[in-house]
């Protein structure tokens, strides 16, 4: 495949899959094996993140704002801020202590992510069905205690395959959030988190990384972006009137053709 399509194909499924509860990493990795697309120091896969925290920024800007201008006097905006916090701290320690793990050896285990694909699939599919009737309908409302707990459930998504945003749903599902707060909440925790990681990793690796290929990078970037724009507008709709089963059944798809695929030697 001709490397600006291949550029433009990786930036969509950033693009599509970073908020869903699909993995975007557990796409993009197999993505990459079975094109043959690897980049130095992951350049290229770190700096098309980047394009989808802008989009999420882009949307979420004014409300972000909003609440850290308040967060000094109003007591609200001040517990929000502290509940998002909470959940982020868990990702910040154990993200530093395992990351070396997790980029040597998970993410070079493509056998390991299309069988996380799946089994993350099933609990989604089974969670949206059995979670406890939700309590929580604001997204800025949570407990702290529930938030923080939020925040260890996102710490699984270190293995890649499991993802991130569906960690964190599932985990909020459980402590009673209702399906849609749980997929804001979700959203919002992702502006700390992804950006400490996409920074993390890139001063990790500030020694291999590769900008040669700007026009791929640039080009995977955009893509990412505008997909991702419309990909945050649109979700939180669905998910108010259908609920997480379809991602899971799509997860279950892609990681049992993946599966198939790895075993055939592809």
């Amino acid at each position: 495949m001709d490397t600006t399509l291949t550029a433009a194909f990786l930036g969509l499924l950033e693009g599509l899959t970073e908020f869903l509860p699909v993995s975007s990493t557990g796409h993009l990795l197999l993505a990459g094996h079975f094109l043959g697309f690897e980049s130095e120091g992951k350049t290229f896969e770190v700096v098309i993140q980047l394009g989808a925290i802008l989009a999420l920024f882009s949307v979420y800007a004014s409300l972000v704002g909003r609440l850290l201008l308040r967060a000094r006097h109003d007591e609200a905006a001040h517990r929000a801020v502290v509940s998002l916090l909470l959940a982020f701290l868990p990702a910040v320690v154990i993200g530093v202590i395992a990351h070396d793990f997790v980029k040597t050896v998970l993410f070079e285990t493509p056998m390991l992510i299309a069988i996380m694909l799946i089994l993350g699939g099933v609990v989604l599919i089974v969670i949206d069905r059995i979670a406890p009737a939700p309590v929580h309908f604001d997204a800025l409302g949570l407990p702290f205690r529930k938030a923080l707990a939020v925040g260890f459930f996102q710490c699984m998504a270190l293995v890649p395959g499991v993802s991130r945003s569906g960690a964190t749903i599932v985990g909020a599902l459980l402590m009673g959030v209702e399906k849609r707060a749980a997929a804001e909440f979700s959203f919002l925790l992702s502006l700390p988190t992804m950006g400490a990681a996409v920074g993390y990793d890139l001063f990790q690796n500030r020694n291999v990384l590769d900008f040669g290929a700007v026009w791929e990078i640039a080009v995977g970037f955009a893509v990412a972006f505008v997909t991702a724009v419309l990909v945050v507008r649109w979700v939180l709709n669905f998910i108010s009137r259908n609920g997480y089963a379809l991602f899971g059944w799509w997860r279950i798809i892609v990681g049992s053709v993946a599966l198939v695929a790895l075993s055939f030697g592809f």
